[in-house]
């Protein structure tokens, strides 16, 4: 018999009642929200100084150092997210609701990991390290995409229950 945390959702929305109050319980949720505006942060910044380097020639280093971060805090992300999911869903990772969210997150994770071998191997040279950053960069981009319109799905399907016991 499947884990009640797995059951799908009949009703289309995207949680159950059961998952909505175990998200809304759940410290992992406020994790989430501020990781993710966190990591945003992070990402713009970041993205300036590799479009910096890649422009001028200038801040390599720092470039660098703000990729590291970026990836660092997007592995934190990850766990606690597949933590969240486990709470709220019963699986760690590609539960229903966020299945396609979490296969383009590995996409994301792979591009990142990428950048961070082909800097410790030099194998592509500063250039090289920066366009693997930005494909990354862009990958994150349609991923975190993907989540924020899993968060307004959220809010309509509240406003609608909402609007239901009016």
């Amino acid at each position: 018999m499947a884990h009640p945390a797995q059951s799908a959702n009949i009703s289309g929305a995207l949680y159950t009642e059961a998952q909505r109050a175990r998200r809304d319980a759940s410290k992992w949720t406020l994790v989430q929200g501020l990781l993710a505006p966190f990591q945003f942060l992070v990402f713009l910044v970041s993205l300036a100084l590799v479009i910096r380097y890649l422009a001028t020639g200038a801040g390599y280093e720092v470039a660098t150092l703000s990729i590291l971060v970026k990836t660092g805090v997007l592995y934190l992300i990850m766990v606690t997210g597949a933590i969240w999911e486990k709470v709220v869903f019963g699986q760690y990772l590609f539960a229903p609701a966020f299945f396609w969210e979490d296969v383009f997150s590995f996409a994301v994770i792979g591009l990142h990991t990428a950048y961070v071998w082909v800097l410790l191997t030099g194998t592509l040279g500063p250039v090289g390290e920066m366009t693997i950053a930005l494909a990354a960069y862009g990958a994150y981009v349609v991923n975190a995409g993907q989540f924020l319109l899993k968060l307004r799905m959220a809010r309509r399907d509240t406003q609608h229950d909402m609007q239901g016991v009016a």
